[in-house]
């Protein structure tokens, strides 16, 4: 089986073929196993760009695209029909990256193409590189021979229009440039991966070095198991950036990765994960936490393809901060009961309609909404550990908007702690209030995990960061936290240093977006607005230099007069990705309500889509509300119900004239949910809605 690597981009190409052309393509992956590749007619192409492609024959419509490696390793790229395979191959060149030492591809005829294409610059002075030197560029990885070329780009047009083109890890490096970073900055992102003494000639040694394109199968069984679920194996990839954060040695502290949507945050910290354990001795444990059930069920399906080891699974905990919290507070013989959300959205409405008042700008006596007493509970009371209207009194409360006087501060902690009382004699607790709880428990005892990773950190409540802290004694790889503000779709807004998990100097941030086409990525950061985000470690977090290497199909936006006709749509959007071969469970649906996951799940039912369900053990197209897809990715993506009075959601939204502060937050937060939704894609991004379009989206026409 050591004849035949497999390369990244083949595996989403195969699950897209019909199950006859899978079931050539295994056959003729079993000659290479069987040293027989001979036989496959492997032809060196006529006028080729690289005389180390080869073409093989799959059936009489497709032919698989070979790299010759050398001492007869070959690598598996594509598999396409006939006249595009022959196309692909020819104009196709591979390379060794002189600073990286990686395997490279680019198309050499587009490349050939575009320069013949291009007009000269206008003026001398006005090309998009010429701040950057021949030798910085160079060391920077770029190819010597590729500079002429790029002192003719004036415009981040024509270097958008060379995506596709350019060897993937220079274009990474130029995009950066262009972004704005300076060469500093971007060898800083490179510095890490850098090889000495590079052959530029060993295209087998360059393949080894690149993981993230190559794959060197073991044997027959692991490769079935690839091809069994290609999508799904593709997601464990790690990239070099990641994997240079990920398979650090040693980080003196805790360490925090940020990075917007599709940089890979997750498979970092899993890899990160699984990294950690495969060095612990019995008996001690790795914790890897989320803050959602789901997600921290995506985790272990994850995990379960990284690693096929017993023994480094068993000393992995995969576990949601709240399950976690609720465990320890019940392993101390406690009584527990979480209150579900319509009692405490009843207890709340209560309290409003009996609690304080205040006077609004018009002149009117208004009362505190039941919205504001939870949030001023939940965001300043229970993030801070108040527990007395003194302490509450002299309390900051940043990020909450419009000060309150002394007087409504009491009448506030008065229905504050009625509902409180509430919830005790009823011996009720919510999760953040288990959450300290918890951590008093953990405390009290020696901490039980050696180390600590935390993904979608952006999401929780101080009273689980202290609990987190209480998990894991300081010291060297102590914990290791995933965020992104620009994703935060939860109230809590927290900084790391207060709760005494202090990252500075161990802060790695990621750039690029290896999951969303830059045509999808451009339409989901207009959605932020471009309004700023503050991070974990409490410093403004930004957007630049944030960019996509891969291009794919413009976004397809629809409307409708009815539900109706923009269901019956949506069902022939997704039976057309099920008949081209897209698996069921790389197709996702993602809505705004619950209501609506109901409806689009039943009419995708009934139209013999299948649909999934987790607690039926039912594999299908997964439809959710945009909360549930957190954490999710899919090769097909339909966002729908994309209208004006359903996002945003009406009781998600502070009435701008109670609070304007807190109104623009809520505006804002609804941004990132639909930010979150759209970066879901992969490959194809479908948007409808019927009625009039919702205000937050950008203007697509």
């Amino acid at each position: 089986m050591a004849e035949l690597a497999i390369g990244r981009g083949f595996l989403p190409a195969y699950a897209r073929l019909q199950r006859r052309v899978q079931r050539a393509v295994d056959a003729a992956i079993r000659k290479f196993a069987e040293h027989t590749h001979a036989g496959l007619h492997l032809e060196k192409l006529t006028g080729a760009c690289d005389p180390n492609i080869r073409t093989i024959r799959v059936d009489q419509f497709y032919r698989g695209v070979v790299l010759a490696l050398g001492e007869e390793r070959y690598a598996l790229l594509d598999v396409l029909p006939h006249d595009d395979a022959i196309a692909y191959a020819v104009s196709r060149r591979f390379t060794v990256n002189q600073v990286l030492g990686v395997l490279e591809t680019r198309d050499q005829a587009g490349i050939e193409e575009f320069a013949r294409s291009e007009p000269p610059k206008p003026r001398p002075d006005v090309g998009l590189f010429d701040r950057v030197t021949t030798a910085d560029l160079m060391r920077l990885g770029v190819d010597e021979d590729l500079v002429p070329l790029l002192r003719i780009i004036a415009t981040d047009q024509q270097l958008e229009s060379l995506a596709g083109r350019l060897p993937e890890a220079q274009l990474d490096v130029l995009l950066g440039l262009a972004s704005g970073m300076s060469v500093a900055e971007v060898w800083a992102e490179i510095a890490d991966r850098t090889v000495s003494g590079v052959d530029t000639d060993d295209l087998l040694t360059a393949a080894r070095r690149t993981p993230e394109r190559i794959t060197f199968v073991s044997g027959p069984v692991e490769l079935a198991a690839i091809l069994a679920h290609p999508f799904d194996v593709w997601r464990t990839f790690l990239h070099p950036t990641q994997r240079d954060v990920a398979y650090r040695e040693t980080y003196s502290g805790p360490a925090l990765v940020t990075g917007s949507a599709g940089t890979g945050k997750t498979v970092t910290g899993l890899h990160r994960a699984v990294f950690l354990a495969e060095r612990l001795p019995e008996g001690e444990k790795v914790l890897l936490t989320t803050f959602t059930r789901a997600l921290a069920d995506a985790l272990t399906r994850q995990l379960y393809r990284l690693t096929t080891d017993p023994a480094v699974r068993a000393r992995i905990d995969v576990i949601s901060v709240d399950k976690l919290a609720y465990e320890i507070v019940s392993r101390e013989s406690r009584r527990v009961a979480v209150p579900e959300s319509d009692v405490l959205d009843q207890l709340w409405e209560a309290a409003a309609k009996v609690g304080p008042t205040y006077l609004n700008r018009a002149g009117r006596v208004t009362t505190f909404s039941a919205a504001f007493l939870r949030h001023e509970w939940e965001q300043v009371v229970l993030a801070q550990q108040l527990t007395t209207l003194a302490a509450y009194r002299d309390a900051p409360r940043r990020g909450r908007g419009a000060g309150l006087r002394a007087a409504h501060r009491e009448q506030v902690w008065a229905a504050v702690d009625g509902v409180v009382r509430e919830l005790t004699k009823r011996r009720l607790r919510t999760h953040t209030q288990l959450a300290d709880d918890a951590a008093a428990i953990a405390r009290r005892s020696s901490a039980p995990y050696r180390h600590v990773v935390v993904d979608e950190g952006q999401d929780l409540h101080p009273a689980q960061w202290r609990l987190l802290r209480a998990l894991v004694a300081p010291g060297p790889n102590d914990m290791f936290l995933l965020a992104d503000p620009y994703q935060r779709i939860y109230d809590s807004h927290v900084s790391l240093a207060q709760l005494g998990i202090e990252v500075r100097g161990r802060t790695r941030r990621l750039t690029v977006n290896y999951r969303t086409t830059h045509e999808i990525l451009d339409l989901s950061v207009k959605v932020l607005n471009g309004d700023a985000a503050i991070g974990l470690d409490g410093q403004d977090d930004t957007l630049r230099g944030y960019r996509s290497v891969t291009r794919g199909g413009v976004p397809e936006f629809t409307a409708h007069g009815s539900r109706d006709g923009e269901c019956e749509a949506l069902i022939e959007r997704v039976g057309t990705w099920l008949e081209q071969g897209v698996e069921p469970h790389a197709v996702g649906v993602a809505v705004r309500t619950g209501q609506l996951v109901k409806t689009i799940s039943r009419i995708l039912s009934d139209a013999h889509i299948p649909v999934a369900d987790d607690k039926r053990g039912i594999d299908g197209v997964h439809v959710a509300t945009m909360h549930r897809m957190k954490g999710l990715e899919f090769q097909c993506l339909a966002v729908v119900g994309l209208e004006a009075g359903v996002l945003p959601a009406p009781n998600a939204l502070t009435s701008a004239a109670e609070d304007p502060h807190a109104h623009g937050q809520d505006l804002q937060r609804e941004r990132c949910l639909l930010f979150v939704a759209l970066t879901r894609a992969r490959d194809v991004l479908y948007l409808s809605h019927s009625g009039a379009p919702s205000p937050l989206l950008p203007v697509v026409r």
